[in-house]
């Protein structure tokens, strides 16, 4: 029994202590990652504080903000024209969601709520395969100006090689993420997406109009999804399957909690190193793959410990 322990939670790790050079690299794979899911789970987490209700349909929404682009820009539009475009596309997204879906829904059961965002979530996939259609596509990274090639280290008599698109992903989620936590924390109108969701009868007393504030907030999020499908695109290819990718997005909400934005940053790099560690010391032992599942593995252990989250407001209801 001893042995049988040894080998699997000791010696890979005994084995990589021996390979700095690629525990660096494994760890720089899961920091891009983490940002990325990061970026992702701040989408969910923007609708969530300004609605109360999960967006199932953030996933599909970065799968089309994405696909929209490359439309365009196979139809002859110049990249970043296409990317203003995509904007507006995902205004008129935000501003339909709010006058077809949520408003007939104001104070109906947040599991109404739920349901309507799946139906979204559908509707956008069915409309998505008849408009772009349903084979992988490329995103016109180099026309968007995002870098090519590698940048080598040595480091500890080995080369730690990093993708120049990889630091670009890296930064561009870093920068999105600090503009997001200060709109939402120093801005009138961040102050108002609290208030609404804190209580969204007693925001209305004070003249926060609802619908304005629904729009604004399912318009953020769509730029952050045109974002993330850029980047994840660019990294690998644009197609329907980048929405079990956005799905990451569920384990880090539960470590990070529903409503945090801070939240949301450190359940991302939480989910993207551990994923790759995981994958690097048990995927051999285990077949391989087992970063499509560990996360959510490791959601289950912080549901049973603290399902608030890490950041989550923890609920003490009185009787």
């Amino acid at each position: 029994m001893g042995d049988i322990f040894y080998k699997v939670f000791i010696n890979p790790f005994v084995e990589m202590a021996q390979l700095p050079d690629l525990l660096i690299q494994v760890l720089w794979e899961g920091f891009v990652s983490g940002t990325l899911y990061a970026l992702i789970a701040l989408g969910f987490v923007l609708i969530f504080k300004a609605s109360g209700v999960f967006n199932f349909a953030q996933g599909i929404m970065v799968v089309f903000s994405a696909l929209s682009l490359v439309g365009l820009f196979a139809l002859g539009v110049p990249a970043w024209l296409a990317v203003i475009a995509c904007i507006g596309i995902m205004f008129v997204l935000a501003l339909s969601v709010e006058r077809i879906v949520l408003r007939p829904l104001v104070n109906q059961p947040d599991i109404i709520l739920f349901m309507a965002t799946i139906g979204l979530t559908q509707f956008l996939i069915g409309f998505g395969e008849f408009v772009f259609g349903g084979e992988p596509k490329l995103m016109p990274a180099e026309d968007l100006g995002l870098p090519t090639g590698s940048i080598d280290f040595e480091v500890f008599g080995g080369t730690v090689i990093l993708q120049r698109l990889d630091i670009a992903a890296a930064v561009i989620a870093a920068v999105m993420v600090a503009m997001l936590a200060i709109f939402f924390n120093k801005t009138r109108i961040g102050r108002a997406l609290r208030a609404v969701a804190d209580d969204h009868q007693a925001a209305m007393s004070v003249g926060i109009t609802l619908q304005q504030i629904w729009v604004i907030v399912w318009f953020a999020a769509g730029i952050v999804a045109l974002t993330t499908g850029i980047m994840w695109g660019a990294r690998s290819d644009v197609s329907f399957a980048l929405q079990i990718v956005a799905l990451k997005a569920l384990p880090v909400l539960i470590l990070g909690g529903f409503t945090s934005i801070p939240g949301a940053i450190v359940g991302g790099l939480i989910i993207g190193i551990s994923e790759k560690l995981a994958e690097f010391y048990w995927g051999p032992l285990l077949g391989g793959s087992i970063e499509s599942w560990v996360p959510y593995f490791i959601a289950l252990i912080f549901l049973w410990f603290r399902p608030q989250g890490l950041f989550g407001e923890k609920i003490i209801e009185r009787v």
